[in-house]
C-alpha cells in the first residue's frame, strides 16, 4: 500500500506512514478499496471501464488529501491578534472589574478565567488545522502574561510586589496560569474534533456516493465501507472529546485547588 501523501510503500496494517509521519487512518479504506479494485483490473478481461472508475477515485482521494494553503505573515499576525492579545486583554478587564473595581470575590474571576479562554481555541482550530503544540506555547505564554499583568495592576493599586514573593505565592502563580492554559486547550481541542469532524463527513458523503453508483455495478453491491469509515470517526470524535473532558477537569482542579482549599 502506497502513501497518499509521499507515495512510500507502508505496511497494510500500518495506521501513520514512517516515512513523512502523516495519519493514514482517515485514507487506509480508500487505499485498500484501490487495491481491490486494481486486483479485479488485472482478472478483468475489458479494463477500460474500471480504470475509469480508479481513476475518479484516485482524484476524489488527491482532492482530498492536498494540504491547505499556507498563511501569510498578515493572517499569521491577524490570529496571534485574535487568537492571544483580545484574550489577554479580555482577562486583565476581568481581573480589573472583579478585583480593583467592584472588590468581588476572587471566586468569580477564576470562573471567568477558565471560560473565557474555551472559545478562542475552539474557534482557532474550528475552520483551520493550525499545529496545536506551538500554539498552545503561545498560550502558556498568553497564561503567564495575563496573570503577570494582573499582578501588576494589583500592584499599581496596593503597592505590592509584582512577582511571588514566596513558594506559596509562586505555587499559586504557576496553578493559576496552568488552569488558563488548560481552559485555552479544551478549546482547541474541541475546535480540532470539528474540523475533523466536518472533514470526515465531507469524504465519507463523496465517497459513499461513489461506490453507491459504482460498486453495486461491479457485483459488489454487499461491500460497504461505511460501517468501517463510521466507526473509525466515532472512535476520533470520541477520542478528542475525551482528552478535551481531561483537559476541562485539570483547568477546574488548577484554577480552583487554591481558592476551595483554603
Amino acid at each position: 500500500m502506497q502513501c497518499p501523501y509521499c507515495l512510500s510503500e507502508v505496511h497494510a496494517d500500518a495506521s501513520a506512514c514512517k516515512f513523512c509521519s502523516k495519519d493514514l487512518y482517515l485514507f487506509k479504506p480508500m487505499l485498500v478499496k484501490l487495491e481491490a479494485l486494481e486486483k479485479t483490473i488485472q482478472e478483468t478481461p475489458d479494463q477500460s471501464e474500471l480504470k475509469s472508475r480508479i481513476s475518479e477515485l484516485e482524484f476524489l482521494l488527491d482532492a482530498q488529501t492536498k494540504e491547505p494553503e499556507p498563511k501569510t505573515v498578515f493572517g499569521i499576525l491577524g490570529d496571534l491578534a485574535t487568537y492571544l492579545l483580545v484574550p489577554l486583554i479580555l482577562l486583565l478587564v476581568a481581573h480589573g472589574s472583579i478585583t480593583i473595581i467592584y472588590d468581588a470575590n476572587i471566586l468569580y474571576l477564576r470562573i471567568i478565567s477558565m471560560i473565557l479562554p474555551i472559545p478562542f481555541g475552539y474557534l482557532l482550530l474550528k475552520t483551520y488545522p493550525h499545529r496545536i503544540f506551538p500554539w498552545f506555547i503561545g498560550v502558556v505564554l498568553l497564561a503567564i502574561s495575563s496573570v503577570i499583568g494582573m499582578s501588576w495592576l494589583t500592584s499599581i493599586v496596593d503597592n505590592t510586589p509584582v512577582l511571588p514573593q514566596n513558594t506559596f505565592e509562586w505555587r499559586e502563580v504557576i496553578e493559576y496560569a496552568a488552569s488558563i492554559s488548560f481552559s485555552f486547550l479544551t478549546g482547541m481541542l474541541l475546535g480540532h474534533v470539528h474540523f475533523k469532524s466536518r472533514q470526515n463527513a465531507s469524504i465519507q458523503s463523496q465517497f459513499n456516493a461513489y461506490f453507491k453508483t459504482r460498486v453495486q455495478q461491479l457485483g459488489q453491491g454487499s461491500i460497504s465501507l461505511t460501517n468501517v469509515h463510521g466507526l473509525m470517526k466515532k472512535a476520533q470524535e470520541y477520542g478528542g472529546t475525551v482528552v478535551a473532558l481531561g483537559t476541562t477537569g485539570l483547568s477546574i482542579y488548577t484554577g480552583l485547588k487554591g481558592i476551595v482549599g483554603s
